[in-house]
């Protein structure tokens, strides 16, 4: 295997994207944030497909383009499956909420708010109580490179093992965002899982695909000893699928799928 050829293959397959595939660019802060909102819209509403909804818990978050020290975030209470572009909330680093009539969830500013302030580069975050992802973060160990999907989190997520209860105190989102450092998820002991990305395509498949990977990861641990990936190839396989386009790309299909069954959530 040629792995220079490989990520220069896989390098010329992003220029050869049709159009409504490529990354978007925007004229202004309006229409960039316009965008944004409809893509959070549409994350959520993939979430309560997923069943990813444990009554008021789980969030997802993204930077506003033009006030950086503020993010959107779902109202307090309201069901994944039924939030729209004119529902997530503007809330400040301090808590406040700028645009929005509902109240915000303490616990999705409290981890938020540390993220969003020490990454300036991540753009989005999400976090829930899935079922995979919270049975798997009671084990209180990594993901093994066990498959290709796996490879997405080689090298690229850490164990957060510091579970004191609700995460309700700011400082904690900042430890949080300490333990990541330069990683884009966490497995949270004994409480769920976390995915950052530079768009929120790239949070919501990470997300996605982190769940799937931990119930991957518990099947092949109840059948039998598993034999994982060798580093190298694990390494090579995480620069072409973990990188952040290939979160972008990846979630695509996903995000069309969902505006074509309910484009209510455009309202």
């Amino acid at each position: 295997m040629n792995n220079d050829k490989d990520l220069e293959a896989s390098q010329r397959f992003q220029t050869d994207l049709p159009l409504w595939h490529q990354v978007p660019t925007f004229e202004n802060y309006a229409e960039e944030r316009q965008h944004r909102k409809e893509r959070l819209a549409a994350a959520f509403r993939i979430f309560g497909r997923y069943g990813f909804s444990e009554g008021v818990a789980g969030h997802i978050t993204v930077r506003d383009p033009e006030e950086t020290e503020c993010f959107w975030v779902n109202p307090f209470g309201m069901n994944f499956s039924h939030i729209s572009v004119s529902d997530p909330l503007l809330v400040n680093h301090n808590g406040d909420v700028i645009e929005g009539d509902y109240a915000v969830n303490q616990a999705a500013f409290a981890i938020h708010s540390g993220i969003h302030m020490e990454r300036p580069e991540i753009q989005a975050a999400a976090h829930s109580h899935s079922i995979f992802g919270k049975a798997f973060s009671s084990l209180g160990k990594t993901l093994d490179p066990l498959t290709q999907d796996s490879c997405i989190f080689y090298n690229n997520h850490v164990l957060f093992d510091n579970y004191t209860g609700v995460v309700l105190d700011p400082l904690e989102g900042k430890r949080i965002a300490a333990a990541l450092g330069h990683c884009k998820a966490a497995i949270l002991k004994n409480h769920g899982l976390l995915t950052l990305g530079e768009t929120v395509e790239e949070a919501l498949w990470l997300f996605v695909t982190m769940e799937r990977t931990c119930q991957a990861q518990l099947l092949a641990e109840a059948a039998g000893t598993t034999i994982p990936i060798d580093d190298e190839t694990a390494a090579l396989t995480h620069k072409q699928v973990g990188n952040a386009f290939s979160g972008w790309f990846s979630a695509q299909p996903l995000f069309d799928k969902i505006l074509a069954d309910e484009p209510d959530l455009l309202e």
